[in-house]
Formats: C-alpha cells, sequence, structure tokens
C-alpha cells in the first residue's frame, strides 16, 4: 500500500480509504448490512494496508457506525484512523452538536474519534453551524479529546467552498472530485486551495457513485481506453486520474463486494501521484468528452434525497435514467421501472413534494426528471 501526507496533521494515510456507505445489503434493504460478507472486505483491506475507515450518521440507514464498531474490535482499531460526521441537517439548537457526538462516540464504541467532519456544508448548513458557534464546538471537542482532527465535507460551488476554508483553522476537508467532474463544486481548484492552506484532502465519489467502474461501456469510450499503450479496466482508469494528483491526500471508495476492494487495493498500490503519461492523460480528457455527451441526470449516488416521504427510490430511478442513456439500454431501464421496483418506489408514485431537492447536494431538479423517467419508461404513464 502506498501512503500520502495528510496536510499538516503529520498523518500517514493510505491511498485509499474505505466507505462504510456501500455495503453489501440482505434483502434489498440498506438498514440490513450483510455482516458475513462485509466484514471480511473491510478487514481484508485493513490487513493489506488501508488505514482509514470513513463513516456517517445517517449511512446504511444509521447503522454504519454501529457495525463498524464490529470491525475495530479484535486489534483493527489499532491499525486505521476512524472518521465519521456530524449530521448538520439535524441540528436545531447549538446543544444538538454535543449531543450527537456523544451517541456517536457510543456507536462507535471509541474514547475518540480521530477524523470529525460537518457533514455535506453548503451555503446553508455553513450560515446554520456559524449560527450554532461550530468555532467553539470543534475548538471544545478538541480539548476534551473526544475528537483529534476537524474536517469538513462539502457539496456547493468554488466561492463557497473557499469562504468555509478560510473561516476556520480545519485540519482536512473532503470533496467529491472524479475526471468527470474536475470543474465541478470544489473541483481541483479547490483541492490546490486547501491543499496550499496545509490542508488535508480527501475526495469522495472517484467512480461517480460507480458509473465509471462499469465494464460495460459505450463502444466510442471503449474504443478510447483501446488506445492505450497498457490496458486497464475503467475503474482503474478512474481511481488513477485522482491519484495522480499530487494535493490528493486519501481517494474513498465505498465498495460493494470483495472483488471491488482486491481491485482497488491493488491499484492503490500503484498509483503514484504524476505516474500518468502525457498520452494516458489525453486519453481521460477524451473519454470526458464522450461521456458528458451522454449522461442524462448529474446523480452520484450519495441518496441525501433519502428517503422519500412518499416512498420513491429516487436513486434507482436516476440509476435506470443513466443507464440506459449511457449503454443505450432501454429495455433495462423498463425493467428496473416497472418489474425490479416495487409501484410505490415508481416516479407516479411521487407527491411533488420538493424535500428530495432541499438535500440533492448536485441540484438537480429531481421532480421533473422523476416526472420525465415515468413518461419513458413506467408502464400505464401516458408516453412523451
Amino acid at each position: 500500500m502506498l501512503y500520502r501526507d495528510f496536510g499538516k496533521t503529520g498523518l500517514q494515510l493510505s491511498n485509499l480509504g474505505f466507505g462504510i456507505m456501500r455495503l453489501p445489503i440482505i434483502d434489498n434493504d440498506t438498514e440490513r448490512i450483510d455482516e458475513e460478507k462485509a466484514l471480511p472486505m473491510i478487514r481484508y483491506a485493513i490487513d493489506q494496508g488501508v488505514n482509514y475507515i470513513d463513516t456517517a450518521w445517517p449511512y446504511h440507514g444509521g447503522k454504519s457506525e454501529e457495525f463498524c464498531a464490529k470491525v475495530l474490535k479484535n486489534g483493527y482499531r489499532e491499525k486505521v484512523r476512524i472518521g465519521t460526521k456530524l449530521p448538520c441537517w439535524e441540528m436545531k439548537q447549538q446543544s444538538d452538536m454535543n449531543v450527537y457526538l456523544d451517541k456517536q462516540l457510543e456507536r462507535l464504541e471509541v474514547d475518540q474519534i480521530d477524523l470529525y467532519l460537518l457533514h455535506s456544508l453548503g451555503a446553508d448548513s455553513w450560515k446554520t453551524m456559524k449560527e450554532f458557534d461550530y468555532y467553539s464546538f470543534l475548538d471544545d471537542a478538541k480539548k476534551s479529546g473526544k475528537i483529534k482532527y476537524a474536517g469538513f465535507s462539502f457539496h456547493d460551488n468554488l466561492d463557497v467552498f473557499e469562504d468555509i476554508v478560510d473561516d476556520y483553522d480545519w485540519d482536512f476537508c473532503f470533496i467529491q472530485l472524479n475526471f468527470l467532474d474536475f470543474d465541478y463544486q470544489a473541483g481541483v481548484r479547490g483541492l490546490k486551495y486547501a491543499h496550499k492552506k496545509g490542508m488535508g484532502v480527501m475526495l469522495m465519489e472517484p467512480l461517480r457513485g460507480g458509473m465509471l467502474a462499469r465494464t460495460e461501456v459505450p463502444s466510442e469510450i471503449q474504443a478510447i481506453w483501446e488506445q492505450a499503450d497498457q490496458a486497464r479496466t475503467p475503474a482503474e482508469w478512474a481511481l488513477r486520474a485522482v491519484w495522480n494528483l499530487p494535493e490528493t491526500s486519501v481517494v474513498l471508495s465505498g465498495m460493494a463486494s470483495m472483488e471491488q476492494v482486491v481491485e482497488n487495493v491493488k491499484i492503490a498500490s500503484e498509483a503514484e501521484p504524476g505516474s500518468l503519461t502525457g498520452k494516458e492523460l489525453s486519453l481521460i480528457e477524451k473519454a470526458t468528452r464522450a461521456f458528458r455527451e451522454r449522461i442524462s441526470v448529474d446523480c452520484t449516488n450519495c441518496r441525501y434525497c433519502m428517503p422519500c416521504p412518499a416512498g420513491v427510490n429516487i436513486p434507482e430511478l436516476f440509476w435506470a435514467l443513466n443507464h440506459a442513456a449511457l449503454f443505450d439500454d432501454h429495455e433495462k431501464a423498463r425493467f428496473w421501472v416497472n418489474d425490479f421496483l416495487k409501484a410505490e418506489e415508481r416516479p407516479s408514485a411521487c407527491v411533488e413534494c420538493g424535500e428530495c431537492e432541499e438535500h440533492c447536494p448536485q441540484n438537480i431538479p429531481i421532480r421533473k426528471t422523476l416526472r420525465e423517467i415515468g413518461e419513458r419508461y413506467e408502464d400505464n404513464v401516458n408516453p412523451l
């Protein structure tokens, strides 16, 4: 495993971090983690040198932190740094911040959280955190030993990102970045801005919710990859694109199978910063242009829109739409909408309350997009 400096903290963290948010589940229930499959996956990664494990209050329907505590038993706590996040959207008053932090310490069964983040900051949530004096909360949590390092995860534009970076003596941050999103949200400019400030920078969504790891890619994109001197899987191309950036500290991946873990660990053990050739970088740029011409909706499957009050399965519906757009597979989209999903999960169940759009970090017009999916793919809905 390769390791990188984590900003001014002095930590050396592994290239690859393990995100405990997309683990194998039982009966399609995100709260029922398949522990017999998931536990060996995470411990294999740790045994191979991965030393950062990432979770959060809402992951797996609130079960992720408790499962993480099981992972850390039998000597594994001493092998890793653990990170989790304060659910900023749940804060109704200043005292809530300490209440949630204490609950998370209990869930994780630890005395100290190594890396603690304000979760999913944007202009509105950051304003709330400032009103609740997040500065004192983080300072006090550090002084008491409840947390070691303080950071934030981010979903908004670059100007907001720079304002947040400049507002506190942060140890690190966590931004979305993949080769399709180099100029999106904080982007590469934000990565370099935070790095220049001495912050460690973690990257999420390197595979764009798994979309960039699919082995069946459109013929024009496959033709681009085949021009390379060295054959690589789509997942390797995507991961190496962000590991190639010298400002990157850790790339987080929410791995869902042992096969994914094994592949990602292998790539992480070989991906040095600045190791891609000029030709390889040119191919990634060509693939970026080709992909962007095909994607219908910029959903990364972060699931912040869930649960839907009406029961609509928004991420799966967006997956169906993008699958059809990326791979010209409209029959699969129809199957997904009408046969895979239950009636209450389909587009026609949407009551257009708009709650999902309030939580979407990608600012997707979810209600409009759901109508389009229903009209195009759902049975018994008037077609376009």
